[in-house]
């Protein structure tokens, strides 16, 4: 069987992809030994339990998030880091019941589109499991739309993967789903791959892509 048709998910839909992946996530946390938690996540210098915080913060409000980059320098990746350090300094259960409690919410952090909470906890569910060897499948069709957010961010918030700038020169090609961006050398691979390539995550994609465009792929910087 080919590549499978591209399904659109309308807003409701991404909601509904969201909050399966939280709660997903939540069952997965839950499950983690006390050594898992304190594991290096796939984001360089961050643990486990800091990337969980990070996702627990997903709906946090204008006042909080100004007063934390205000705390932070007015540096948006201090402030990423910072306040996600500061929150996982509580016990994991808390952590966790955070993140299974914002499933059937739409609150979101500002500035962000509905995609953007979505994006998140697919990456960063990736970031995770990965390292532990717990393998966690992307749903096709919320992988497709995670990727084209990534690909079409607008400026300057493109600058947080920079994946037009980094994959220059290269097509990316899903091989299970009909999905294609860019232009030149062709990388092949399935779409959660490609996802973890346009986010930065090469090293942890890599093993799973091919084509001429896959050679000299390098790690970029990790965007949080």
């Amino acid at each position: 069987m080919g590549p499978q048709p591209t399904r659109s998910m309308d807003v409701d839909a991404v909601w509904a992809a969201t909050d399966r992946q939280r709660l997903d996530l939540a069952d997965l946390l839950d499950e983690l030994t006390d050594e898992e938690w304190e594991h290096p996540s796939l984001c360089a210098g961050w643990r486990v339990r800091d990337v969980a915080a990070h996702l627990a913060l997903a709906q946090t409000g204008p006042a909080r998030a100004t007063a934390d980059l205000v705390r932070a320098g007015g540096s948006l990746q201090r402030m990423i880091h910072d306040s996600a350090v500061r929150s996982a300094a509580v016990p994991r259960e808390q952590v966790v019941a955070r993140i299974r409690g914002m499933a059937g919410s739409r609150r979101k952090a500002p500035g962000i589109s509905h995609l953007e909470p979505l994006l998140d906890v697919l990456v960063h569910g990736q970031d995770i499991a990965l390292p532990l060897g717990r393998p966690r499948a992307m749903p096709v069709d919320a992988a497709v739309t995670a990727a084209t957010r990534v690909w079409d961010l607008p400026w300057p918030m493109s600058t947080t993967f920079s994946a037009r700038r980094r994959l220059r020169g290269r097509r990316l090609v899903a091989t299970d789903v009909s999905w294609s961006a860019g232009e030149g050398d062709v990388v092949e691979g399935p779409i959660e791959a490609l996802l973890l390539l346009l986010t930065g995550r090469t090293a942890a994609a890599r093993d799973r892509l091919s084509g001429p465009g896959a050679a000299g792929l390098r790690q970029a910087r990790r965007a949080r």
